[in-house]
């Protein structure tokens, strides 16, 4: 493994009874690299970047972040990543600029520095709005900026555009698209393939708990003679991909 990596993963497994919800998992992550983990719903991509996070024990092997073992989770890495999870994590009845605040001062942040993250991610008309009457997509901004208050280095991203309309999806990549060209190394979770196309620099095709194909998605294409990622997905499996 390479510890100068944003992240260096080697044979993670994790089982839930019966199933085999991680299955051998190894990847690595150069920092400043746009790096994706996608496939359909029930493929494992949540519980890897549960496990490559620190928020889950793995039953077999490791992950390091920057360096540093992912397991047991270490206040001073904590520091260092930013966690947007699939489902909004917010504080009850606070408004939005109150919930970044807040998340803000966990980590010893100024509230200008707050209050200009949220300017960044287009929510300071919606400063005095509670979370529970944002729309879905302002609600994935402001649990993005949540998540990258503390200026970090590394951003996990777990399927940040689910749900949104057309619109806020593209919103969304422009976002994200921001963050990468700012130097941060971000891991994307998604089961949009035209996602993954056009935002990540690789891409790791998963499935049942594997890891199939990872490289460039235009090289995959390629190279499996095919014309999307759908197809690449169809190529390795032997059936379609359904989102």
């Amino acid at each position: 493994m390479d510890n100068t990596a944003a992240i260096a993963v080697e044979g993670l497994r994790k089982r839930y009874g019966d199933v085999q919800a991680v299955d051998g998992v190894s990847f690595e992550v150069a920092r400043g690299e746009f790096y994706g983990i996608l496939g359909p719903n029930g493929a494992g991509k949540t519980t890897t970047l549960e496990l490559v996070e620190g928020l889950r024990e793995p039953d077999e092997g490791s992950a390091r972040l920057l360096g540093e073992p992912a397991w047991p989770r270490r206040k001073d890495l904590l520091r260092r990543i930013g966690v947007q999870l699939q489902a909004s994590a917010f504080f009850e009845k606070l408004t939005a600029r109150e919930q970044i605040r807040t998340f803000a001062a966990l980590y010893d942040v100024p509230r200008e520095r707050a209050d200009a993250m949220l300017e960044s991610v287009g929510l300071t008309e919606k400063r005095d709005v509670r979370d529970d009457k944002l729309s879905g997509g302002q609600a994935q901004r402001l649990s993005i900026a949540c998540a990258l208050v503390h200026d970090p280095e590394l951003v996990f991203l777990d399927e940040p555009t689910t749900g949104l309309d057309p619109q806020a999806r593209r919103n969304l990549w422009d976002l994200l698209r921001g963050l990468n060209s700012a130097g941060r190394t971000v891991v994307l979770t998604t089961h949009y393939m035209d996602e993954a196309e056009l935002l990540c620099d690789r891409v790791a095709i998963m499935d049942a708990g594997r890891i199939l194909r990872v490289g460039p998605p235009a090289d995959l294409i390629r190279e499996l003679g095919v014309d999307t990622l759908e197809d690449v997905f169809l190529q390795l499996t032997g059936r379609e991909y359904r989102e």
